[in-house]
């Protein structure tokens, strides 16, 4: 059972509402050299066509801060610029327009410092992730608590959120984030019990695409079921594409939100007459920029495959080298094969509005 959403106060990046009951906002991270501009906007678009609601970028110097300006006007998305130690590099994110900053401010050098930081971002409504990992937890803490342990991550979050609100500063989202499961989540837990301000949950280094996003699944859900995460980012060493389909499957999965495809296939046995992986996978790969919820069963065989793809919205029950298209519980037709995949693209472009990938024959 889901548990009621954790009440926060409200934030915008860019367009975006965070917090106070605003829909669980779906973030990923640029891959890309930021100061290659051309690159950069090709991957932000990308990301866009398939959901993408918040991108970061990294910031490592002051020519890529600058870039940051060239980029904003040719994307869509609100981009946040991801910042270490340099105070100066988020005031020339902040000159070129940026949506918001994610940076620990305690890393960032004196009080004048932070202060210029803070001035600058009030004055254009630019929220500040305060983000602490395991992985950078401070020496002073880590031996305090013996390691980066839930405790010591809270206490320095705590720390960097308490340098922000000394300066009257609360456009503040604040994410704690472990490479292991169990530590993230408590984490998260014991903070969400001390601060109001909306929270960014992910699991950091979650590793490769599988492993990754089953890690992430696992983490993501369990916080969210508590009613715990504003928004989210699946971190994977892997085309940062994958990353928002991880997290809308996260996010359907739970019911909490309804945007676009599902596909539901079996697991293929040796009672599977067709290429139903391959079919599977066409389908998800086709419908990969459909924003329209839709639920699509492909199924293999005759015995769960029916009923099935009768409870979908459209589905496919395969056997023998045909297929049977169901629409809405109702046969729509049987399909040889070879025209099982084209004829399935064509109804759903014509059901939803949408343009689908299609393959030719």
């Amino acid at each position: 059972m889901i548990g009621q959403r954790r009440k926060t106060k409200i934030i915008h990046i860019g367009n975006v509402p965070i917090g106070d009951g605003a829909p669980i906002a779906v973030q990923s991270m640029t891959n890309t050299d930021t100061r290659d501009v051309k690159a950069t906007v090709r991957q932000v678009r990308r990301l866009e066509q398939i959901g993408c609601e918040i991108v970061r970028l990294g910031v490592p110097d002051m020519d890529a801060a600058q870039a940051l300006g060239m980029i904003k006007k040719r994307v869509k998305l609100p981009v946040v610029a991801d910042i270490h130690f340099d105070y100066r590099l988020a005031l020339e994110a902040l000159n070129q327009g940026v949506d918001g900053l994610r940076l620990n401010p305690g890393n960032i050098g004196t009080r004048k410092k932070v202060q210029a930081v803070t001035k600058a971002a009030l004055e254009r409504n630019v929220p500040i992730r305060i983000g602490v990992n395991a992985g950078s937890v401070e020496k002073a803490l880590m031996a305090k608590y013996g390691g980066p342990t839930p405790l010591a991550m809270v206490e320095s979050a705590l720390s960097h959120v308490a340098i922000l609100e000394k300066e009257n500063f609360n456009l503040i989202k604040v994410s704690l984030k472990a490479s292991d499961v169990a530590r993230t989540v408590e984490a998260y837990r014991l903070l969400a019990d001390k601060v109001d301000y909306p929270l960014h949950v992910g699991v950091t280094e979650a590793g490769t695409l599988l492993p990754g996003a089953i890690k992430s699944a696992i983490g993501i859900g369990l916080l969210l079921a508590d009613g715990i995460g504003d928004t989210i980012r699946v971190s994977l060493t892997a085309r940062p594409e994958y990353e928002i389909q991880a997290a809308f499957s996260i996010l359907r999965s739970l019911g909490l939100r309804n945007i676009g495809v599902e596909v539901i296939s079996c697991p293929t046995c040796s009672r599977t007459e067709i290429d139903l992986i391959g079919l599977a996978r066409k389908v998800e790969k086709a419908l990969t920029r459909v924003r329209s919820p839709l639920k699509v069963a492909v199924m293999g065989c005759v015995v769960n495959g029916p009923g099935e793809a009768r409870e979908a919205d459209i589905g496919v029950a395969g056997g023998k080298g045909r297929g049977i298209i169901f629409k809405h519980g109702k046969i729509l037709g049987t399909y040889d094969e070879r025209d099982l995949l084209q004829a399935l693209l064509e109804e759903i472009q014509e059901m939803i509005g949408e343009p689908v990938i299609q393959y030719k024959p």
